[in-house]
């Protein structure tokens, strides 16, 4: 038991280092109106297991502080990134007695962030945009990174998925 809450720690630790690293490798694509985070397909990783949920979220957290985001970018874009990442897991376990839910697991994120970034980019960082452009281009963005990237690995790691991931 005690082996199993080690590894599951050790999981989400290592799913928050490389969500933290590939967006601050790619940090050019992720900033401000028009954002695609390479590290948001990693958004599908709750489908997978529940340490993904703290991984992710403290991954963003971590690539927020070290980018100097503002404290209201900090506090609702890692929310942001808990609310997708939660709604990801439930879909998981949903899909334990529904076949195509795998299909809908990146929508939690893409939502949480469509509705929640633009409004800090409107309030944090003083952007004149209309709040629907906004929701449009995080929401494009997210679509690419979550909806396309994230399903490709989503079935990229389905038949390996024992080998990688703890059993919750």
């Amino acid at each position: 038991m005690k082996k199993n809450k080690i590894s599951l720690l050790t999981e989400g630790a290592m799913i928050a280092a490389v969500y933290a690293v590939l967006t601050l490798f790619f940090w050019q694509f992720s900033s401000m109106q028009i954002q695609v985070r390479i590290s948001e397909a990693l958004t599908i990783l709750p489908y997978f297991t529940f340490s993904a949920v703290p991984g992710l979220t403290i991954g963003c957290l971590l690539f927020n502080v070290l980018s100097g985001a503002t404290v209201l970018d900090v506090i609702f874009g890692t929310a942001a990134t808990l609310l997708g990442a939660v709604g990801s897991y439930l879909i998981g376990k949903a899909g334990q007695t529904i076949p195509f839910a795998k299909f809908l697991v990146p929508i939690p994120p893409i939502l949480a962030n469509a509705i929640i970034i633009p409004w800090i980019l409107k309030v944090a960082y003083n952007l004149s945009d209309a709040y629907w452009y906004l929701f449009a281009t995080i929401g494009l963005g997210e679509l690419i990174s979550c909806g396309i990237l994230g399903m490709i690995l989503l079935f990229a790691l389905r038949p390996i998925r024992g080998i990688l991931f703890q059993k919750n």
